[in-house]
């Protein structure tokens, strides 16, 4: 089994460095990339994002990671998780922007239809929410009953086959909070920012 080592990719989006002081914190090597040769020797890889989805995908077809990513992850089978907007550019493509995804998951994103929601303030969904997933599955072991994690969007992930639903919030809609493709992960809230919880799952998905 190779050793562990994360590497979250740095393309200009997303908080990179609350994820390696997260990795600090648990004692699990992490490593910064901002260039293909920075992903050598990966063990697992982190795909943050926040913003604009035809941003974060012209930021990072720009980065000149984007070829090997997609040997590493559809070839070489490296664990990968999308965070937020990183899960959201595993589609194929997004209400939000003209742009292809990383086309890693059968899914497209939608934009909530705000009709469904009953808080006053309805997008974006902010806050602390429930995540229910799927009964045991290893990225939330230990996390079965209590989850809650912080979101921030106004665009949710669809999935084309429900199995690669791993977890449900609601929200107007029950949709899709997590999900997995054999080795490709994506979660829509912010581990980063959900305090014991969100440690835990990114310590699960470093151990997988």
């Amino acid at each position: 089994k190779r050793k562990i080592m994360v590497t979250i990719i740095d393309y200009g989006v997303g908080n990179v460095f609350a994820f390696q002081n997260v990795f600090k914190r648990l004692d699990i090597p992490s490593k910064i990339a901002k260039c293909k040769n920075d992903l050598i020797g990966s063990s697992k890889l982190i795909l943050p994002g926040v913003g604009h989805f035809d941003y974060a995908m012209s930021q990072l077809n720009k980065s000149g990671m984007r070829d090997r990513l997609d040997e590493l992850v559809l070839s070489e089978k490296i664990p990968v998780i999308g965070i937020c907007v990183g899960m959201q550019m595993m589609a194929q493509k997004s209400d939000e922007g003209t742009l292809d995804g990383l086309c890693w998951i059968d899914a497209c994103v939608k934009k909530f239809d705000e009709t469904t929601i009953k808080h006053h303030t309805k997008l974006p969904h902010m806050g602390w929410n429930d995540v229910k997933p799927n009964q045991n599955h290893p990225l939330f072991k230990g996390l079965e009953q209590e989850a809650i994690f912080y979101f921030l969007h106004s665009f949710y992930f669809k999935c084309s086959n429900e199995e690669n639903s791993i977890s449900k919030t609601d929200y107007g809609i029950n949709f899709s909070s997590s999900v997995q493709h054999d080795n490709i992960y994506g979660i829509q809230f912010h581990p980063e920012k959900s305090h014991s919880y969100g440690e835990r799952l990114l310590e699960n998905f470093a151990k997988l």
